[in-house]
């Protein structure tokens, strides 16, 4: 069974991944249906990996918004139909770089 460290590990492996599939920016991410399918997969596997952290690690962790990233989790899962790149681009650009952020402080910390 994994822990806490090898999940948020793995998380931080997800978002590198998002971070070299969209280095091109923006326009190369909306031209690549390669590119968004690569990013969406690593979302999917991100947040998947998120949802698995403890819920103590998660109470002493309230920065992170861990029920959104089980949201998005369960929109790019189940609603794969209603996916909106554009969002997705918004969640990239935004939210990812302040998950790594506090993902990265939570492993300096452990």
């Amino acid at each position: 069974m994994k822990g806490d460290r090898e999940y948020l590990l793995y998380v931080l492996e997800c978002i590198a991944k998002i971070e070299e599939d969209v280095c091109g920016g923006r326009a190369a991410f909306e031209a690549s249906r390669m590119i968004q399918d690569a990013v969406i997969r690593n979302l999917q596997i991100m947040a998947e990996s998120a949802k698995r952290v403890s819920s103590e690690t998660k109470s002493k962790n309230p920065q992170i918004d861990w029920i959104g990233i089980t949201g998005l989790r369960n929109v790019l899962v189940h609603d794969y139909f209603k996916v909106d790149v554009a969002i997705v681009w918004r969640i990239v650009e935004q939210q990812v770089p302040e998950l790594k952020a506090a993902v990265e402080q939570i492993l300096a910390l452990s």
